[in-house]
């Protein structure tokens, strides 16, 4: 008996829907990858498994968005009774059918085996990486940077800031770093009155 209940085993996804978006978790088509066996020992693949939804790290409306892709190979749980009436509606119902520990009603947790990522969050003694190859972007009212030594900035190409205004509440030191210049500044001159001795 106990050799017939399904409870969880690695598959591949052959296929996944709705990889990225904010609106919510999708689903993917996983094959299990430990084959079944004839009576002469004969190997004989799994067929693929369809629309079993994946897990999400969320809570309420906070979610971390990193979904499984085509060709990840990850462990897929199996629920002991249907819950496609749960998925469907999102809410408490009644199972399905009567069956049980079926591969029908698989959930993909998480990926195991998978490729070397190009873009990553990693924590290490030293402190924590965001690493992409591309782009990194913060968007919120109101983002703060804070730091009780030093912030950095550096851009192969310049840092360009499309704020109406820069508000700097400090002294600003020019040029002495190893890719010091020359400093330029353009626009409207105007009096600090009482405040800059005179000057511009």
């Amino acid at each position: 008996m106990l050799a017939r209940v399904r409870t969880a085993y690695l598959g591949k996804v052959v296929a996944a829907r709705q990889n990225g978006a904010a609106q919510g978790a999708g689903t993917v088509d996983v094959q299990p990858l430990a084959g079944q066996l004839d009576g002469a020992g004969n190997v004989i693949a799994h067929g693929v498994i369809h629309g079993v939804p994946y897990l999400r790290l969320a809570g309420g409306a906070n979610a971390v968005i990193l979904d499984p892709q085509a060709g990840d190979i990850g462990l897929i749980v199996v629920c002991d009774r249907d819950c496609s009436s749960i998925i469907a509606n999102a809410t408490a119902a009644a199972p399905g059918s009567l069956r049980k520990h079926d591969l029908s009603d698989s959930v993909y947790v998480t990926t195991v085996l998978g490729v070397s990522p190009q873009q990553y969050v990693v924590f290490t003694a030293d402190g924590i990486d965001i690493i992409s190859p591309t782009r990194i972007r913060l968007a919120a009212p109101t983002v703060v940077l804070q730091a009780d030594n030093e912030i950095g900035l550096t851009a192969g190409n310049g840092i360009v800031d499309s704020a109406p205004a820069i508000e700097l509440d400090g002294a600003i030191t020019q040029g002495e770093g190893p890719q010091g210049g020359g400093a330029k500044m353009a626009g409207h001159a105007e009096r600090a009155a009482g405040r800059d001795g005179g000057g511009h």
